[in-house]
């Protein structure tokens, strides 16, 4: 780089994928504020090309990237857990379809059982986990879907084949993007909401 990046109104932004080894991670972390040693950027290098290979992409789904790095820290603690959760699509009546999300999640030592209905089984899950989770973390509400991306990972495999579902969200003032992975495309939805919902926590947390 000839100039500074910023000396032109631009920013340099390194890349994680599959394809990056540890000089890389070192380098993305220290951007976001995390301090990783060398080794603990080879295991998280490793677990990337993990993931990838699974179907995840971190390109463009760089919070979810951070989630994974702090997850890893000992200090880290999430703020709810799955316990499960069931999605029903039924026709009634010749009607289009309705869905309906039943969502148990964990916050602390308290689990929260709640049910939804929604436009799609991605909506039903999307109203559940917020049931479940706004008393606690009533900065959700701000949170909302922006876009949402269904990419099939192995085309050979026909409907069999893993999905990748990359979903951008924002709370008014911050975009991120998050990304789950699955041959199960209301589980890969499952993946890339929580993510959402969690980085949503983890900024609030932070100012």
């Amino acid at each position: 780089q000839h100039i500074d990046p910023a000396a032109v109104g631009n920013r340099q932004r390194v890349l994680v994928s599959e394809l990056s080894g540890a000089s890389n991670v070192v380098t993305r972390t220290a951007q976001l504020g995390i301090k990783q040693s060398r080794s603990d950027a080879a295991d998280t290098a490793q677990m990337l090309k993990m993931m990838e290979s699974r179907g995840f992409q971190f390109e463009v789904a760089e919070a979810s990237f951070e989630l994974l790095v702090r997850r890893q820290g000992p200090e880290y603690e999430s703020p709810f857990e799955l316990v499960d959760f069931l999605t029903l699509v039924e026709t009634r009546g010749g009607e289009s379809a309705v869905s309906e999300a039943m969502v148990k999640i964990r916050v602390g030592n308290e689990i929260f059982h709640t049910a939804a209905e929604g436009n799609g089984p991605v909506s039903a899950l999307d109203a559940g986990i917020r049931k479940a989770l706004l008393s606690a973390y009533p900065v959700l509400a701000s949170v909302r879907l922006v876009d949402y991306k269904v990419r099939i990972v192995d085309s050979d495999a026909g409907t069999d084949a893993s999905t990748r579902v990359l979903i951008d969200s924002t709370n008014g003032e911050d975009f991120w993007t998050t990304v789950g992975s699955s041959t199960n495309v209301v589980e890969a939805s499952w993946l890339a909401l929580a993510d959402s919902f969690e980085y949503a926590i983890m900024l609030e947390k932070k100012r």
